[in-house]
This record gives structure tokens, C-alpha cells and sequence, in this order.
């Protein structure tokens, strides 16, 4: 069952800065991922593969906060 998602963005006289917001709060929710997925089938290893490199992404960004990485 595809999660719903409520995503509230505040128009004051800017309609570009309130459509960029929306995007952005799109893409952290992951909305577009999660559509992507539930269209198109994807086997099992592929979901492995891409957990995977999320993961290690993940780690790599965390390692350059710190300053453990070049």
C-alpha cells in the first residue's frame, strides 16, 4: 500500500520560491522514488544494489562532516 503524502507549502507574493520549496520538500520526502517504484517492477537484487549504494553514499557524506575524508 503506497504511502500518502502531505506536503504544505506556504505561498506568500513568490510563486518561484514557493514552487522550488515544493520541490525540494518533494524530493526529501522521497515522493518520486516512491511513485518510480511502484510503476515500474524491480527484481530484488536490484533493490539490494540500490539499498546498498544508498548506503554507502550515505556513509561517505557522513565521513566528509566529520573530516575523515578527502
Amino acid at each position: 500500500m503506497p504511502k500518502k503524502a502531505n506536503i504544505e507549502v506556504h505561498v506568500s507574493t513568490h510563486i518561484d520560491r514557493a514552487l522550488r520549496q515544493l520541490k525540494k520538500k518533494i524530493e526529501r520526502e522521497g515522493v518520486v522514488r516512491d511513485m518510480k517504484r511502484t510503476v515500474y517492477f524491480e527484481p530484488t537484487t536490484q533493490k539490494r544494489r540500490k539499498r546498498l549504494l544508498r548506503a554507502i553514499k550515505q556513509n561517505y557524506v557522513r565521513m566528509v562532516t566529520k573530516g575523515l575524508a578527502k
